[in-house]
C-alpha cells in the first residue's frame, strides 16, 4: 500500500539495504526528508563504548534538527505502535536491532514475525535501513554464522513486504523493487 505524504508517494514500507559505509542511511534520511509530516527516527544502536557513542553523535549531527528520536534497541515493535498517523518513520537499523535481540537470547523467528506485523500495522510510512551481510566470507564461528543467516532471512522477509527496496553501493542507489521518488533517482 502506498500512502501519500505531501504529494510524495512513499510506500507503506521501504527498505534501504547496503554494506557498511555504503550511503544507505543518507538515502533513507533523504526519503523521509522529502516527505511531509513529523519525522520520527527510531534508533536501534546502543552506545556501549566511546567509539559507538561518537558514531551515534555523528549520525545525530548529520541528520540535523527536525527529527524526533526514539531509542528502541530492543522494543522496536512496541515503538512502532506509538507512531502517530501523519508521521514518517526511519528505523536505523534492522541489523543492529537483530544483533541486540540475538545477544539477548531472543527467538529471532518470533521476533521477526512480530516486527513484520508491527510494520504492517504502523499508521505511518516506514523506511528501514538494513545491512547486507551476505556478500562477505563465511564467518568462522557459530554465533556469527547464526547472525548472518538470521539477517539474510530478515532482509528477505522485509523486502517481500516492501513497496520500495533500494540497494546502495558506493553512495549510488540501485532500485530493486518499486520506484524512487523524483529527485532521488
Amino acid at each position: 500500500m502506498t500512502r501519500t505524504t505531501n504529494n510524495i508517494f512513499l510506500p507503506h514500507l521501504s527498505i534501504v539495504i547496503g554494506g557498511a559505509r555504503s550511503g544507505k542511511s543518507r538515502l533513507a534520511e533523504q526519503l523521509v526528508t522529502i516527505s511531509a509530516g513529523a519525522r520520527v527516527y527510531i534508533a536501534t544502536a546502543e552506545g556501549r563504548d566511546d567509539e559507538m557513542r561518537a558514531r551515534i553523535a555523528a549520525h545525530q549531527a548529520d541528520r540535523g534538527a527536525g527529527w524526533q528520536t526514539v531509542e528502541a534497541p530492543h522494543e522496536l515493535s512496541a515503538t512502532l505502535a506509538t507512531v502517530p498517523e501523519g508521521a514518517v518513520v526511519l528505523i536505523d537499523c534492522a541489523t543492529l536491532w537483530l544483533t541486540n535481540r540475538l545477544l539477548a537470547g531472543a527467538d529471532l523467528d518470533a521476533e521477526t514475525a512480530t516486527l513484520l506485523t508491527a510494520l504492517a500495522a504502523c499508521k505511518a510510512p516506514v523506511v528501514v535501513v538494513t545491512g547486507e551481510v551476505g556478500w562477505s566470507i563465511v564467518p568462522d564461528n557459530a554465533l556469527a554464522r547464526q547472525f548472518r543467516d538470521a539477517q539474510g532471512r530478515l532482509n528477505q522477509r522485509l523486502a517481500a513486504e516492501a513497496g520500495l527496496v533500494v540497494a546502495v553501493i558506493a553512495g549510488l542507489p540501485l532500485v530493486l523493487k518499486g520506484t524512487l521518488p523524483a529527485g532521488l533517482a
